[in-house]
């Protein structure tokens, strides 16, 4: 079981990839929130590779969770929330031949000397992407609860490979653009490029490799304040989150390494009044500065790796008979991970949140 302690909020995976169900444990989660079971079903439904079938695994699950405990009546109860999911969709004989021979880019390598051998290779185990969809069920409940305190969150495709979409606007961002953005199955801003990234992650496929990308993260309503100096703060926060999600390779906030690019006095934001509260003129910062949020948009780009499984041949090596060894990976893997990993961001950014709310 992987566990977080984070501020407020306990959360514990388990479960691996082939393996009958996999499941979630919510912790510190008080009484009394109204929670909606078909939002999360739909909630959960954007991680579904059925959503984009022609650039998705073929591995269809259902991944309709079974709630244990902690909602009863539609309300949370103050118990511990907790939840499984069938895996039913199952095939552990692709990874029979290559059982000896490490992947590469998998964690399988570090993870056979770290458990002496006894580890699940299987789809990965317990390292595999497959966790993710008991923490998108996490983030779900997060995201209900924190819209009974007006906070809002969205993710979107800003980019596969080398194809580009818009960024956020960083100052002013309304719950109505954020609202017609999450209803759309492949959420980029520009739709005019939605055919043209298709048509990179399909090209990727026809050569039996992958693709990666990056995915835009804003939260708004955030009230000014939340987070801690240091250790603690509301960046760091969100960036251990984001970093535990298998394929997440860098994070940035605001301008980010944009920022190492110009002048102090041109990255600075002023501040000004409007309206009678006091704001920021530009969001280079990302709506936090010094682990505390300012009140303005949090905008934060994350970096998705291409899937490490691919249908080409490569090197490798057999720590059986220690020799080299030619690997070719079998089973249905996504030739960009990127538009199912988008939800899975998003969620991480509603459990940091509100694990601060509920501090």
């Amino acid at each position: 079981m992987s566990s977080i302690w984070n501020n407020g909020l306990s959360i514990s995976l388990f479960g691996e990839s082939h393996g009958s169900n996999i499941g979630v444990v919510l912790d510190k989660i008080p009484a009394g929130y109204d929670i909606n079971f078909d939002d999360i079903i739909k909630f959960m439904s954007k991680r579904k590779s059925s959503i984009n079938k022609e650039i998705s695994t073929k591995r269809i699950e259902a991944d309709i969770p079974e709630i244990l405990s902690g909602i009863h009546n539609n309300k949370t109860t103050g118990s511990p929330i907790a939840a499984i999911i069938k895996n039913i969709d199952i095939n552990i004989n692709d990874y029979k031949d290559i059982s000896n021979v490490f992947r590469p880019g998998h964690s399988d390598f570090p993870l056979h000397f770290k458990h002496k051998g006894f580890n699940n290779k299987s789809g990965g185990g317990h390292s595999s992407g497959r966790l993710t969809a008991p923490f998108v069920f996490a983030g779900a409940i997060a995201e209900q609860i924190l819209k009974t305190y007006n906070i809002y969150s969205s993710s979107h495709i800003i980019s596969i490979k080398n194809i580009q979409d818009i960024s956020y606007n960083k100052e002013n961002l309304t719950k109505k653009y954020i609202d017609i953005l999450d209803q759309k199955t492949f959420p980029i801003i520009n739709d005019s490029i939605k055919q043209n990234m298709i048509k990179q992650i399909l090209l990727a496929k026809s050569k039996k490799d992958s693709v990666g990308g990056i995915i835009e993260t804003a939260i708004i309503g955030v009230p000014i304040g939340l987070g801690d100096p240091i250790f603690n703060g509301l960046q760091s926060n969100i960036s251990s989150l984001v970093m535990s999600i298998p394929s997440t390779k860098g994070i940035d906030f605001g301008n980010g390494f944009e920022s190492t690019k110009i002048y102090g006095s041109e990255n600075n934001d002023e501040y000004y009044i409007n309206n009678n509260t006091i704001q920021t003129l530009s969001n280079n910062h990302g709506g936090i500065l010094g682990g505390v949020s300012t009140g303005m948009p949090i905008i934060f780009k994350t970096a998705i790796k291409p899937t490490s499984s691919i249908s080409k041949i490569q090197q490798s090596v057999n720590f059986k008979t220690m020799k080299n060894e030619k690997i070719k990976i079998l089973g249905r893997h996504d030739p960009c991970i990127v538009p199912r990993a988008n939800i899975v961001i998003k969620s991480c950014a509603n459990i940091s949140i509100l694990s601060y709310i509920l501090k």
